[in-house]
Parts: C-alpha cells; structure tokens; sequence
C-alpha cells in the first residue's frame, strides 16, 4: 500500500528547483541496487533492451570481438543485437537449460594471447529456463590469463532479486531494467558501469 500510495504522488517537475536534488539524491542511492561503491549509474527512459544497446554502444567500436553464450531467449536476443551493431561475435551456443560453458569461454580467453577480444557477455538468470551464472568464476577466467575484457553483466532479472555484488565480482558493466528484478512498472532502464 505505501508504494501504491507514493506511485499516485503528483510528480515533480523536470524544471523545478527541487528536482536536481532529487535526481542526485536517486542516482546516489542507486548504486544499493547494484552493491557498487565506484560505479555509475545511468537511467534511460527504455527497457532492458535499451539498457543493452547503451551497454554495447558506449564500450564497444564495430568490429570488436566479443564472447557471448547462446542460452535462453534473451541470450539469443542479445547476441542478435550484438550482430546488428556489427561486432564481432564469438557465440557459443549451448542447449537451453544448460549453464555457461565455463572451459569454451576459458579455451577462448586463453588463446587470445593479443587480447582481441574487448568483452565477456553474460546473462546472469535466463529468464526464460531459469539458468544462473556464476559471475566470479568468469572473472576469474579473465582474471587467471590476465586478460583485460570487459565484463558485461545482463541482470535484468536477477538485479534486486538475487546476489549481485558489482564491485566484488569486478563486473564493468551491469543492465537491468525496472520491469523484472526491481519489480516496478516498465520502462526505466539501468547501467552501471565502472571506471
């Protein structure tokens, strides 16, 4: 009821003088969500799926090489994006229902003794078949051969519901959106991205 209450608040104007300091105020506390003290936190009026694209295009140039695993659904969906923003995209593919394949991705991250590849994308909780990523054990892939990818989290169903610890796992970027996880109406899309 006191969220139900507080939701048929008149809202604030974007130009009043109080809105700054409630904008900061929100963009400061936050960071809870994401268990981040270095992060930064960015909102967009979108979806998850717009959490993506701003997580791929503000980190990544056409042509980079990027790991991701097919898993689920919104695996698949990300991995399209990916394709449609013309990077270059090292999929692996796994029957859906099953885990990461940690020793493909650790195969991957070994050979690329240049560091071509530039991210690890992975969805912490498959929506659609309920697989959970262990996120530290793929940091400690990229840890072990000192590899400097980034690590791209989608949490858009897990963030809010379940574990995630951002600046203890060294995850550089995370996305969610206010409609799974967080339990909100849609339409408010999160990143936070580490320095």
């Amino acid at each position: 009821d006191r969220v139900q209450r507080a939701m048929h608040r008149q809202s604030e104007d974007h130009r009043s003088p109080d809105f700054p300091k409630i904008t900061f105020s929100v963009l400061k506390d936050i960071k809870a969500i994401f268990d981040t003290k270095e992060g930064t936190v960015f909102l967009f009026p979108a979806t998850g799926t717009g959490a993506w694209e701003s997580c791929l295009s503000n980190t990544l140039s056409r042509g980079d090489k990027i790991i991701s695993v097919r898993m689920g659904q919104f695996s698949h969906l990300w991995i399209d994006m990916m394709k449609r923003f013309d990077l270059n995209v090292l999929e692996l593919d796994v029957e859906w229902g099953d885990g990461l394949p940690y020793d493909k991705i650790e195969a991957l991250l070994k050979a690329d003794t240049r560091h071509e590849i530039k991210a690890v994308a992975v969805v912490q909780n498959e929506t659609t078949t309920g697989v959970f990523t262990n996120i530290p054990k793929v940091r400690q892939l990229l840890n072990k051969y000192n590899h400097p990818a980034l690590l791209m989290v989608d949490g858009v169903s897990s963030i809010g519901s379940m574990d995630f610890h951002m600046d203890e796992w060294d995850v550089d970027v995370a996305v969610t959106g206010s409609q799974k996880g967080l339990m909100m109406p849609a339409g408010l899309g999160l990143v936070c991205a580490r320095p």
